[in-house]
């Protein structure tokens, strides 16, 4: 085969989940937007429904559809992006919960399907998506009052535990909603991990799940395996690629693999990163193509039919590291061309 091929491990996914789940008393969810960041919604979903989730989140209420056929009506699923002009027929249709993001939002929701169950977002800070202080003040009577499935905020630098922007962020969510009876959520992974202050009544993991950071102690979910087109012998001062942007100090051999940025490997790892062969690294050289990876493989003293840029060896935040960018990005822009297969164990 001339694709890649891509393992994703469902077990570690729900073990992910378990584990996460087992650092709060309060109910978990599972973000699943993205495509399951880049694994397959409906085959996470699942994974994640065996373990004990039921509620799910995604981002555009087109990404639902998946989801629901999957796992049937008995689960809810919450889009972030809210209800959003001509999406009325998709919300209702689905029974998807749109987490409403401000007075527009709420305005076209109670009127194009009154009595549909909606959430709300409110924004504590992080000036993307969700109701500020005077626009809360504004509905919090009427809306709560229509018995939404929760509120929300979303932290901007979970990542990093000793931000100021945490507490703040937790001292404005308590001021918009101490007192309401609707459950609250505020932490996805990262906030999970700042300890019972930030869990509220939901939580709603999603890079950990993946075996992505802040969650040091996820299990590695995907594997990623490139299959090896050509081997060719360079002479030293030869060079290689586009650009003639790598050249030989010493005679080489150089395998092409069939992979590049139209496969989600994205050119910033051009001569940064590395491939394995079992436990031996084979750099990347020169620069990523569009379908194809040029890797000296002098070193391993034979031509491999294949090489792993996930795997044991490299995780996806390992290989975002050496390309300059974070691990979500390399996860959801994983391409359609990779030959895929769900595993277990």
């Amino acid at each position: 085969m001339s694709t890649g091929h891509l393992s994703i491990d469902l077990s570690a996914v729900a073990a992910n989940w378990r584990a996460l789940d087992a650092k709060t008393t309060v109910e978990t969810g599972a973000v699943v937007k993205a495509d399951g960041y880049g694994l397959g919604a409906a085959r996470v979903a699942k994974a994640l429904a065996n373990v004990g989730a039921r509620r799910f989140f995604v981002a555009i209420a087109e990404e639902g559809a998946a989801v629901r056929q999957a796992l049937g009506p008995d689960v809810e699923i919450s889009v972030f992006s809210g209800h959003m002009d001509g999406d009325t027929a998709l919300i209702r249709d689905l029974n998807l919960t749109p987490m409403l993001n401000s007075v527009d939002q709420v305005s076209r929701h109670l009127e194009h399907l009154p009595g549909h169950g909606f959430g709300l977002q409110l924004d504590t800070g992080m000036n993307r998506l969700g109701m500020e202080w005077d626009e809360w003040a504004a509905v919090a009577e009427v809306v709560l009052a229509q018995r939404p499935s929760m509120v929300m905020s979303h932290l901007a630098c979970a990542d990093d535990p000793d931000h100021p922007m945490n507490p703040y962020q937790l001292d404005i969510f308590h001021k918009m909603t101490d007192g309401i009876t609707t459950p609250r959520s505020l932490s996805a992974t990262g906030g999970m991990l700042l300890g019972a202050d930030y869990h509220f009544d939901i939580c709603r993991p999603g890079i950990g799940l993946y075996g992505g950071a802040p969650f040091k102690d996820a299990r590695a979910v995907a594997r990623l395996d490139l299959p090896v087109i050509q081997v060719r012998a360079l002479d030293a001062g030869e060079v290689a690629g586009y650009g003639n942007s790598w050249q030989a100090a010493r005679p080489s051999r150089i395998a092409t693999v069939s992979a590049g940025y139209a496969d989600g490997l994205i050119r910033a790892m051009s001569d940064r990163a590395t491939l394995w062969y079992d436990d031996h690294p084979c750099p990347l050289i020169g620069r990523v193509s569009m379908d194809l990876l040029t890797v000296d493989v002098t070193d391993l003293g034979f031509d491999p039919e294949a090489l792993t840029i996930l795997g044991p060896k490299q995780s996806v935040d390992q290989l975002a590291d050496r390309a300059g960018t974070i691990g979500y990005e390399i996860l959801t822009s994983l391409g359609n061309r990779y030959s895929r297969q769900s595993v277990t164990g």
